[in-house]
């Protein structure tokens, strides 16, 4: 399955598709990247003359393409155009170091930690374009096709 592929499988759409795509995809990690369009609409008020990515973003980001399109590419066999994948966050705990600032692209790196019962769980990182850390964590969630 391609990152193509996966990403259009994606239950999202704009403005809230945090994938513009994928360049690693295995059964226990992949890598994406997105770009924060400079006039995305949270930008408006967070915050006053000085916008910076709002951290619900930052790791909506990091759980579509860290645990979400990983999910999908992990049941690719039972998904189809007819049979779109059912999803619902669990968990997540993350943790931030730097701002993202808006136009910035960054890459999500995610490591599967546990699969069971339709239940992925990840390590997933975040990095700027200078491949400086921004945030880390752990996120969960439950994948139903």
């Amino acid at each position: 399955m391609t990152g193509e592929r996966i990403i259009s499988l994606l239950p999202y759409q704009e403005p809230f598709l945090f994938v513009d795509e994928l360049t690693l995809i295995s059964t226990d990690s992949i890598e994406g990247h997105y770009t924060f369009n400079k006039d995305s609409y949270f930008y408006k008020g967070h915050f006053k003359n000085n916008p910076i990515t709002p951290g619900v973003i930052l790791t909506e980001c990091m759980a579509q393409i860290g645990v979400v399109c990983l999910g999908i590419y992990m049941m690719k066999e039972i998904i189809s155009e007819s049979n779109h994948p059912q999803i619902a966050l669990t968990s997540s705990q993350i943790n931030f170091f730097l701002p993202v600032f808006p136009g910035e692209k960054v890459t999500v790196i995610s490591e599967k930690e546990v699969f069971r019962f339709n239940k992925l769980k990840c390590k997933v990182k975040l990095y700027n374009e200078k491949e400086e850390l921004v945030c880390r964590g752990s996120i969960s969630g439950m994948i139903k096709a």
